[in-house]
């Protein structure tokens, strides 16, 4: 068994259940609120890691700066999650934000130059289209 797949494994269910419980957050707290919340969350979860690994921590500014801009590219991306749940279906918002890796794809053909081979690309439009027919009435 490859060593990913433990630790995306763990990915996959953790986001499958965030992905989730915001909708029935924001039954009961404002979006914004729940973003805040979720940061608690984030920086109790910071907290125990730097416990346990804060000796170890690699220090370069670049990796600083690149860390912290991904904390708050997740942290808005949250924000606009919550809200989409808010007012539409969790089941049809969660599938169309689930097409970040397309826009991370593109990022890395784009500034990585990482081809793209025609099964991406195909399994891109089954995608597209798959969101197509999630959303439309």
């Amino acid at each position: 068994m490859p060593k990913w797949i433990l630790p995306a494994t763990l990915a996959l269910f953790c986001w499958g259940i965030w992905g989730f419980i915001p909708k029935i957050t924001t039954r009961y707290i404002h979006p914004v609120s729940a973003a805040v919340f979720e940061a608690v969350g984030v920086g109790i979860v910071g907290g125990i890691i730097l416990l346990y690994w804060g000796p170890r921590l690699e220090i370069h500014p670049k990796g600083i700066c690149l860390g912290i801009t991904t904390g708050m590219l997740g942290i808005l991306g949250a924000l606009g999650f919550l809200f989409a749940v808010k007012m539409g279906k969790v089941s049809i918002i969660a599938v169309f934000t689930a097409m970040y890796p397309a826009i991370t794809i593109l990022l890395a053909y784009a500034f990585l130059k990482e081809p793209i081979t025609v099964k991406e690309s195909m399994g891109f439009l089954c995608a597209f289209a798959a969101i197509y027919f999630f959303s439309s009435k």
